[in-house]
């Protein structure tokens, strides 16, 4: 693969995950499932949560979990390796911010350790591991 394609499929990497945040913070839960390989594994684990696998078992958890709370995900500084014309990894910085109740905010950062698949044309998230450096409780 040349450099131009590589970056061409880097960029839809990048407009995948922003999607991801997109749809996660408008709970636009069906939009939010097609991003995802059926297969999906998701691992929470190190940041204190756990792990799911399978992507419309990830999806109803967050769903259940968040209600309708707002948030805010935001990424950053993604580092994305093509592994091969089809898969990829990626690291991307993260700051959330989720409304716990009226005034009462938990703010985090870290990091999401990710893998992508190529299907029928489109990228999909196979796999994503949340690290975290710090979480805040703020009024």
């Amino acid at each position: 693969m040349d450099d131009a394609a590589a970056l061409l499929e880097i960029e839809a990497i990048k407009q995948l995950k922003a999607r991801y945040c997109r749809y996660l913070d408008t709970k636009d839960w069906q939009a939010w499932r097609a991003i995802f390989s059926d297969d999906f594994l998701s691992d929470t684990s190190p940041a204190g949560g756990k792990v799911i696998r399978g992507a419309d078992d990830f999806v109803a958890f967050t769903h259940k979990s968040l209600g309708e709370r707002a948030t805010a995900h935001q990424v950053c500084n993604p580092e994305i390796e093509l592994t091969s014309a089809t898969t990829a990894k990626g690291v991307w910085a993260l700051e959330d911010v989720v409304r716990l109740a009226p005034g009462v905010n938990l703010r985090g950062y870290g990091h999401y350790h990710e893998t992508y698949e190529k299907l029928d044309g489109r990228w999909l998230i196979t796999s994503s591991t949340l690290t975290r450096l710090r979480e805040d409780i703020l009024d």
